[in-house]
């Protein structure tokens, strides 16, 4: 073994990237054994760890229960990937309170937003991406995040002319946060080439239509879906494509079901975990086809 990031397969479904010491503590664990699958670059295909010569020399200790509060990812290894996400639902919680409190705030609004972003690119797990981080400062767009409080007013006036006004200039507010999101995203402390190449008219256009299909009433979930693979479609500076694979079906009866237990407000922690942690696990990168062979067992970025 060498120091390289590596991937098993933990009841059918892969885990990782993680770095020779951490699964050398799985080992340890019992996590991973002989008989567990694994894969590095480098390697033709999955092996048993067992079958590696020197994977599990030097390693001693009992078995353990497997780790739990590890997330698995979704995505099979010949089609997609599935990010997922690594954190506490209190955690969870506690950041979407502080971020909505800091909006409200106004002055607040750009260190609760930033710190809420970083936070949470942070605690994704993206296969082949280790260590996943976030360069954006307070300061980059604090003007966006401050006429986005002031706008969160904007549903008291007695009047629907501004809040028309309102809407359409929170849609073009929020095209400029995925920018700059987009933009600051880096992999151990190296900024990656991404960036949002989608128009703001067509991203205005988008939530426009988000907002009328409200009256469809189940309408919403399948513009959702269409207008996140728009959004994917549109982010350069990777070598796998970046899809959404959710259907709208799907989309609609978990956020139902969300919204109905969190009306009973205690177990919100618990729902709101398990919604944002199944939104995550619909993102997935792809290889695309044209540049290597798909069957690869991993993808390189």
């Amino acid at each position: 073994m060498s120091n390289r990031s590596w991937f098993f397969a933990s009841e059918g479904k892969q885990q990782g990237p993680y770095p020779e010491v951490q699964l050398r503590e799985f080992v340890t664990r019992g996590t991973v054994t002989a008989e567990t699958l694994v894969w590095s670059e480098g390697m033709a295909d999955w092996q048993k760890a067992g079958d590696i010569p020197g994977f599990l020399s030097g390693v001693s200790g009992p078995p353990a229960v497997p780790l739990s509060g590890v997330p698995p990812a979704t995505g099979s290894t010949t089609s997609g990937q599935s990010l997922s996400a690594d954190f506490s639902i209190w955690v969870l919680l506690g950041r979407a309170l502080l971020f909505s409190i800091g909006i409200m705030l106004v002055i607040p609004a750009p260190w609760a937003a930033t710190g809420f972003y970083r936070w949470f690119i942070e605690h994704l797990r993206v296969p082949r991406r280790p260590g996943l981080g976030f360069t954006g400062k307070p300061g980059d767009i604090w003007y966006v995040f401050v006429i986005q409080g002031l706008c969160s007013y904007a549903g008291f006036s007695d009047t629907w002319y501004p809040v028309l006004i309102v809407i359409a200039l929170q849609a073009f507010l929020s095209w400029m946060t995925v920018r700059w999101i987009v933009a600051n995203i880096s992999s151990e402390g190296r900024q990656l080439p991404f960036n949002f190449t989608g128009s703001p008219s067509a991203y205005v256009g988008w939530y426009l239509l988000l907002y009328i299909s409200a009256i469809t009433i189940i309408g919403w979930a399948w513009v959702v879906t269409a207008w996140l693979r728009w959004i994917c479609r549109h982010i350069d500076g990777s070598r796998r494509d970046i899809v959404f694979e959710a259907s709208g079906w799907q989309v609609l009866w978990r956020t139902v079901v969300f919204c109905l237990i969190a009306a009973f407000i205690i177990p919100i922690p618990w729902a709101l975990g398990w919604y944002t942690r199944w939104y995550v696990t619909q993102f997935a990168l792809v290889e695309r086809a044209t540049q290597v062979d798909t069957a690869s067992p991993a993808f390189a970025d």
